[in-house]
């Protein structure tokens, strides 16, 4: 009697967590498959620096973005600003956090973690960091703290009645943590840090190794909402590298203030502008020679 007792007392132990279990796996059952390495798909014959927000049209001027007349200049200034060799508004140049929407524009690797309640994006690019986007029905936050990757809330679709969700819907709003930049000519957001991104995310029709990101941006720098589809290949190696790759590795620019400087191989500081003038020494004791 006792054992049968015990056993009666371990199946009812059990019978929850293998209810929960099988929830689990029901709950798995109803979203895509999105697992595995995605890479961002470059498209060939775009000159220029890949990383940008349009992939199917050149960077800087070439994307065409929306700019109101105010943020044109700004964009001008930027490019003008690099030619004599400063950062322009490129705050990425010094390693500074892209965030969005740079973040989804960096070659290198992408893992998208599905859970029911969140779906996790990670990158392991220049700025080793990652995404939520909350699908349990929360409301918006009151206060939210700035951040470079913002607050994303989205929803799942079962655009085709399959019984299986294929579209996930997302809205990601700041404020954010500037400076920020669209590519390296420093094509500007509003500074004001207050700009929406509203994101589609589904599988490819006629390939499931083709993820698009559809990604509309709603910013007071544009004279109109801008959209592109970004896409990402799924590596096909079921052990895939996950390298490593940090944006300070390797990179020599100096700010000091507002003027940018070059570290030499040999250590020493350099002018990256004609005519540049050092920095402010005066809590230095100037050695004679």
């Amino acid at each position: 009697m006792g054992h049968q007792a015990s056993f009666g007392l371990i199946a009812l132990m059990t019978l929850p967590l293998l209810t929960t279990s099988l929830a689990g796996a029901q709950d798995a059952s109803s979203y895509p498959d999105w697992k595995g390495q995605w890479y961002l798909v470059i498209i060939p014959g775009m000159d220029g620096q890949v990383v940008k927000f349009d992939p199917a049209k050149p960077w800087g001027r070439g994307q065409e973005a929306p700019l109101t007349p105010e943020y044109q200049k700004v964009h001008e200034d930027s490019m003008a600003d690099q030619a004599k060799g400063g950062l322009g508004n490129y705050p990425t140049a010094t390693c500074h956090v892209g965030g969005m929407p740079r973040m989804m524009s960096v070659p290198g690797q992408y893992e998208f973690i599905v859970e029911p309640a969140t779906t996790y994006i990670l990158m392991g690019t220049e700025d080793h960091t990652f995404r939520r986007i909350f699908t349990d029905g929360r409301p918006w936050p009151t206060n939210p703290d700035p951040t470079h990757s913002g607050v994303s809330i989205g929803r799942w679709i079962d655009q085709n009645g399959s019984g299986r969700f294929n579209v996930l819907e997302t809205e990601t709003r700041g404020p954010f943590m500037g400076p920020r930049a669209y590519d390296g000519t420093g094509l500007p957001l509003a500074f004001d840090n207050q700009s929406i991104f509203k994101e589609r995310f589904y599988l490819d029709q006629t390939d499931p190794n083709i993820l698009h990101d559809m990604i509309t941006v709603i910013d007071h720098a544009l004279t109109r909402p801008w959209t592109a589809d970004k896409t990402y290949r799924r590596n096909q190696d079921p052990h895939p590298s996950w390298r490593e790759d940090y944006c300070i590795d390797g990179n020599n620019n100096v700010v000091i203030g507002k003027e940018n400087y070059w570290l030499s191989p040999d250590g020493l500081l350099m002018p990256v502008k004609k005519d540049q003038a050092p920095p402010d020494l005066r809590y230095f004791t100037q050695s004679r020679k």
